[in-house]
């Protein structure tokens, strides 16, 4: 639990330019793109707040950043002119555990050589893939609940 300031400066940036690239690869409007890069900022700055300032784990950080940036996105809509679930998704992208996904499937690769202990390898790309479906399963179950809860219902 060190959290410095600068490091939570640094992961806020690096979030930001994350998502930045992202809304230019999903054709986002250039006018939209500080949005983009205000969502990302906020994912990691949260996340990283509640891994290395409160603990938490990696899943449980990445819930709780997508539930902000969910739940900021509903409230300030009206102000970007993009489409509020691009700009969740844009966001919470830099937070996709890229680096764990990359060792899950090394591993996998790694079983099909004689020269590994198969059982020592299997466990550890199990362990690697469930890191990874959990946290992508909390950052869409974080986007999906502000959704759900926020919505504005538009009568017909």
């Amino acid at each position: 639990m060190n959290l410095t300031l600068a490091f939570l400066l640094h992961q806020t940036l690096c979030g930001a330019l994350a998502a930045v690239g992202f809304g230019m690869l999903f054709n986002i409007g250039f006018r939209s793109l500080p949005w983009c890069a205000v969502s990302g900022a906020l994912a990691l700055a949260v996340r990283t707040y509640c891994l290395d300032g409160l603990g938490w784990n990696l899943e449980a950080a990445s819930f709780a950043a997508a539930l902000t940036v969910g739940a900021a996105v509903q409230v300030l809509r009206a102000r970007a002119d993009i489409s509020q679930n691009a700009l969740d998704v844009v966001g919470c992208i830099p937070m996709v555990p890229g680096s764990f996904a990359a060792k899950a499937i090394l591993a996998m690769f790694a079983l099909t050589s004689t020269t590994t202990d198969a059982s020592e390898t299997l466990i550890t790309a199990v362990q690697f893939a469930l890191r990874v479906t959990f946290t992508i399963g909390a950052i869409g179950t974080g986007l999906a609940i502000p959704t759900l809860l926020l919505r504005v219902r538009v009568s017909r």
